[in-house]
């Protein structure tokens, strides 16, 4: 907790003491009058507050009392205002670190959600409908293996090209007999 401290210097009791016996001259209208000393210029109130100060070293103050060294009085706060206000902030920021948890936990499904439709968004497009293996093509890789293995003399290859004309009839039949 913050403490403050109080400095009861012999200028503030010599104050209080003046407006105690103002107060009192107020209220009881004595007949014996203090004569007040006629204002001076500033040089000669600074040497007299000078008189003072050397006198209030010395241990008594200009009206006779004995001076005693400042004293620092610690005044605490009141302790019930500190603390609520702190109990308050810490509820608050309870609060905030909550809200800041569920946050994260919604941030957290929801990137789970968007990244799994993404996902399957993904394989519906790039996707091909319908994947059966090309017809004839046992025969169409065997024809061309022929030509490549016999380049300059290609008659040697009847025999896999019309393996492969054979093939692509039946699969014009049953095509146009599904339909």
């Amino acid at each position: 907790m913050d403490e403050f401290s109080i400095q009861i210097t012999s200028n503030l009791i010599n104050k209080l003491a003046a407006d105690a016996e103002k107060s009192n001259k107020k209220t009881k209208r004595s007949k014996n009058k203090v004569p007040r000393e006629p204002q001076r210029p500033q040089s000669q109130t600074n040497q007299k507050q000078a008189s003072i100060d050397s006198e209030t070293q010395k241990g008594t103050a200009a009206t006779g009392w004995p001076v005693q060294p400042p004293l620092f009085l610690p005044v605490k706060p009141p302790a019930q205002s500190a603390s609520s206000e702190l109990d308050a902030i810490r509820s608050v920021l309870q609060e905030s670190e909550r809200v800041v948890e569920k946050l994260q936990k919604q941030e957290e499904k929801m990137l789970q959600e968007v990244t799994q439709r993404a996902k399957e968004l993904s394989d519906k497009e790039f996707k091909l409908p319908c994947q059966k293996p090309a017809p004839c093509s046992a025969e169409w890789e065997a024809s061309l293996a022929c030509y490549k293995e016999h380049v300059k003399d290609s008659l040697k290859c009847a025999h896999f090209v019309k393996t492969l004309a054979d093939c692509a009839r039946r699969v014009r039949q049953h095509v146009s007999s599904a339909e």
